[in-house]
């Protein structure tokens, strides 16, 4: 199977996730519910019962997380780097450094499945559950200082974080559920994938930010090729070199990679608004993101495979 037949299925969910937002045919606040549920029902029962499954020695879990943390220190240090290096407007620096190397979960999840089944959304999911906590811390401290205990509280509530957790315990624990949990916990994550999906899509924006002037506008595109190309092209060569270095098994390697290329999350512009700043800014940046990983993601797919 070719990387964009791979890609195809999840790409085209994205597309009618779009199509469905622009026609307002479901109402507006349809997609705000469809993104909770997802967040705080069916994506954490996926990741429970995948990692609760997963045979972490086997699946090679942990050189995986070390390969994907190289990518992470990449990323983070690479987008920080933008403030000194291009001279970037503080107000959208601060509000848009986290599109370097926070990822879009779901469509990591969906293509971790395709590549991998349950033991790649297992390993998705541990890489998940050690990288999540420090990419939120550094997202928000571009943009506040001082709220570290309120970081810690958020964090530690973290749905994703807390089901990743749940399921290694048992899994380090050796434990299994019953078969009609099993069966109902397993549903609930099925439902999961398409559903992110399609959220992601309702989630695109395409208009463009208004700028105060020309020299804006370049300050502004200079920091937005910049971040691109970070997370999308740095970071996804950090895994890859990683994870020939630390001789990951083929999964491993891929599902690596993979989460390294994944293009920024869509939550990044929720947490700049929320906190004040840049959010139409970051919702472009994050709509360019999806649009260049749709051609970089069959790239790195293809060299991992």
């Amino acid at each position: 199977m070719s990387a964009f037949t791979l890609l195809l299925p999840d790409l085209a969910m994205i597309v009618i996730g779009f199509a469905l937002k622009r026609r307002d045919w479901l109402g507006g606040g349809f997609w705000p519910d469809v993104e909770k549920i997802v967040y705080y029902l069916l994506f954490p029962a996926l990741l429970f019962r995948t990692v609760l499954k997963t045979d972490l020695g086997a699946a090679g879990a942990l050189p995986a997380v070390s390969a994907a943390l190289v990518a992470v220190a990449v990323g983070i240090g690479l987008g920080f780097a933008a403030r000194p290096l291009l001279k970037a407007p503080a107000r959208q620096f601060a509000s848009a450094v986290q599109c370097a190397f926070r990822f879009n979960s779901y469509v990591l999840l969906a293509l971790a499945h395709r590549l991998g089944g349950e033991p790649g959304v297992g390993l998705a999911a541990v890489i998940m559950g050690f990288t999540v906590p420090l990419l939120n811390v550094m997202a928000v401290l571009p943009m506040a200082s001082g709220i570290g205990g309120g970081l810690l509280r958020e964090l530690a509530k973290n749905p994703l974080i807390l089901a990743t957790l749940g399921g290694l315990a048992g899994n380090l624990l050796g434990l299994s559920l019953p078969e009609p949990v099993d069966a109902t916990i397993g549903r609930l994550g099925s439902a999961s994938i398409a559903l992110g999906l399609l959220a992601t899509g309702a989630g695109l924006i395409f208009r463009r930010p208004p700028e105060a002037d020309q020299v804006s506008r370049a300050a502004l595109a200079r920091l937005s090729t910049w971040i691109t190309v970070v997370k999308l092209i740095a970071m996804p060569a950090a895994a890859l070199a990683a994870a020939s270095l630390f001789g990951l098994p083929p999964l491993a390697r891929q599902i690596a990679v993979l989460y390294a290329a994944m293009p920024a999350a869509s939550s990044c512009y929720i947490l700049a608004s929320r906190m004040g700043y840049d959010g139409p800014y970051v919702a472009m940046l994050v709509t360019v993101s999806m649009i260049a990983a749709a051609i970089g993601l069959p790239f790195w797919i293809g060299v991992v495979q």
